[in-house]
């Protein structure tokens, strides 16, 4: 199987040089997702909604490459306030609390713009029979 890009159709992503996520055999590998509405492109300025949005990326982004949510094996979630953990995490727990790949939690000091409250991004492998 030969390496498949797969994109939001972001203009960011052609201008930044990078790929939503890159399908590599049986893996898939979901670069860092912030919280936009890529519908709108608008960033909601509560990490609740912004945590959503990223897991709403993440999926599609997933599906398109022949995953699922189930696939995914490894998470890091990055945050530029301690004090939104138990948001970030209660949003976490509600999209894999069944899944429950190895994930890290991180706070960075910041993200590329202000407005960004968390960055979600995951490695899945698809699953065999």
């Amino acid at each position: 199987m030969s390496r498949r890009l797969i994109s939001t159709g972001s203009p960011f992503e052609k201008t930044a040089g990078y790929s939503r996520a890159v399908i590599d055999g049986d893996f898939a590998f979901v670069a860092g997702t912030t919280g936009y509405d890529y519908a709108t492109m608008a960033m909601p300025s509560d990490v609740t909604s912004q945590a959503r949005n990223c897991f709403k990326t993440i999926e599609a982004a997933l599906r398109d490459g022949g995953f699922a949510m189930a696939d995914i094996v490894r998470a890091t979630y990055y945050i530029t306030d301690g004090r939104d953990a138990d948001a970030v995490l209660a949003v976490c727990g509600e999209r894999l609390g069944d899944i429950r790949p190895a994930a890290t939690i991180l706070v960075v000091a910041g993200l590329y713009k202000p407005e960004m409250k968390v960055e979600i991004e995951v490695t899945a492998k698809r699953r065999t029979a």
